[in-house]
């Protein structure tokens, strides 16, 4: 019993890393990559989501990321979140530039991919799809892992790793 225990602690690891490594990064055919994906769980019956990621600009020209869509949610926007007087507050954004020779980090508490009319809860342990629509590289699929509700970034898939 040990043994298989054993086993199957062994196989679902090997499994985690697995997926981790498959959407730890994707590049679009110019000058565009995607690092890092992840999301948070949402709560059964919950109707919005968010999505963070790192967008890597390799070329010598601006590029913008203009539109994101999931089979998963009616709609997909970009916001930004700040602090104005101990008041977070959130914005959309119509888009997202991203600089040449230069990287973008979407994460909690600034800028991030808020996921919208949700048609199934997003699990700790599973992934989903996001396709992203640069103006310039064009689109970019990716398959996005979940973490815990209260994950907060790609440290969480550091420790599965060691």
């Amino acid at each position: 019993m040990k043994v298989a225990n054993s086993l199957a602690v062994f196989l679902l690891a090997v499994a985690t890393v697995f997926v981790h490594a498959q959407a730890q990064t994707t590049t679009s055919s110019n000058s565009i990559s995607i690092e890092h994906p992840w999301a948070r769980a949402t709560f059964a019956g919950g109707k919005t989501g968010s999505a963070y990621l790192t967008i890597r600009n390799s070329g010598t020209s601006s590029d913008r990321l203009i539109e994101a869509s999931t089979p998963l949610a009616n709609k997909v926007q970009f916001h930004q979140e700040n602090d104005a007087d101990r008041v977070m507050r959130m914005r959309e954004m119509p888009a997202v530039t991203i600089p040449p020779g230069a990287s973008v980090i979407l994460k909690p508490g600034g800028t991030h991919i808020m996921i919208i009319g949700l048609t199934r809860q997003l699990k700790a342990g599973q992934n989903f799809p996001l396709t992203l629509g640069f103006e310039r590289a064009g689109k970019v699929d990716l398959r996005v892992p979940v973490f815990s509700a209260g994950a907060m970034g790609d440290g969480e898939m550091e420790h599965m790793q060691h």
